[in-house]
């Protein structure tokens, strides 16, 4: 039997998927590879195929696709979303994908009972990057459900599908707020962090009324006030996490409240033209900290 034979069936091919996915994360986000190494085996994969979907669909929107056709190539963004989208339900239809990432994503999504309920509102906030520059309330809001807090409940079904643990009707509900509130509180401080570079770069601003070049001190500490809040509610629901991804949750929580008190600390006029980041030691020191049970977002 030949090596071509013997490489033929639907578990091998969806093996194969999830390596790619991980390939990706370990390009991408060494922060996040490292977090989702707390979480138990059973959660890490699906988590792990979640967020090299979300990885993919930001290239097509803001990174490789954009520098592809500036380099003279013909791929329109917009219609290369709409194309990896339609894939994406094509796959939760058919149990198969030709491209890996979207394979290994409807194999998760399938098996954690979410779909277009969740994945639609992601679309639709990666098109909006396309399309609109500037956000009032209502569109921001509209905006960081689809681009963070689905995300977050894409990961909490996860949880609650590997993590052995029964749930009632309230419990789930609960969880569910704590990751809007997580998935929104870390889509603001990434806002925070990148505020030069989408407003420079790619002419955008996602708070209402703030830019680059008239951003205050006083509106900083009312959104570090907004995101504390938030994760102060995800933090609540830590102990009611099925143990395989309590620590994970944990480390992401100190890492972004690390952040959002960095950027508490940083004058409003350098946060406008600067990234805010946290040193590789000091992740150690957090994840460590997570590891060992003793995380918590009000440290």
């Amino acid at each position: 039997m030949t090596d071509l034979q013997l490489g033929t069936g639907l578990a091998q091919y969806t093996a194969a998927a999830e390596a790619a996915c991980n390939q990706v994360i370990a390009q991408y986000s060494t922060s996040f590879g490292w977090a989702t190494k707390l979480l138990s085996r059973a959660i890490r994969q699906p988590v792990r195929n979640i967020y090299a979907l979300v990885r993919v669909a930001d290239e097509i929107v803001d990174g490789a696709a954009a520098q592809a056709r500036a380099a003279g190539g013909k791929i329109d963004p917009a219609s290369a979303l709409d194309h990896y989208e339609s894939e994406v339900y094509r796959a939760l239809a058919d149990g198969f994908a030709t491209d890996l990432v979207i394979h290994a994503f409807a194999n998760t999504a399938r098996d954690c009972g979410f779909g277009r309920e969740l994945i639609e509102p992601f679309f639709a906030s990666m098109r909006a990057d396309l399309t609109q520059t500037v956000h009032d309330d209502e569109s921001l809001a509209t905006y960081i459900y689809g681009s963070a807090e689905v995300v977050g409940l894409m990961c909490l079904a996860a949880f609650i599908r590997y993590g052995g643990v029964e749930y009632s009707q309230d419990e789930k509900l609960a969880l569910a707020a704590g990751a809007r509130a997580l998935g929104s509180a870390f889509q603001k401080v990434n806002f925070l962090r990148d505020l030069a570079a989408d407003f420079n770069s790619l002419g955008r601003s996602y708070f209402p009324g703030v830019t680059a070049a008239n951003f205050t001190d006083a509106q900083r500490d009312s959104l570090v006030a907004e995101i504390d809040a938030e994760l102060a509610i995800a933090s609540k629901e830590l102990p009611h996490l099925p143990r395989g991804c309590a620590n994970a949750v944990a480390a992401a929580l100190l890492l972004f409240a690390e952040l959002n008190h960095k950027i508490s600390k940083t004058p409003a006029a350098r946060l406008a033209k600067t990234r805010i980041r946290v040193s590789n030691p000091r992740k150690i020191v957090l994840i460590a900290r997570a590891y060992l049970g003793s995380g918590a977002a009000n440290d």
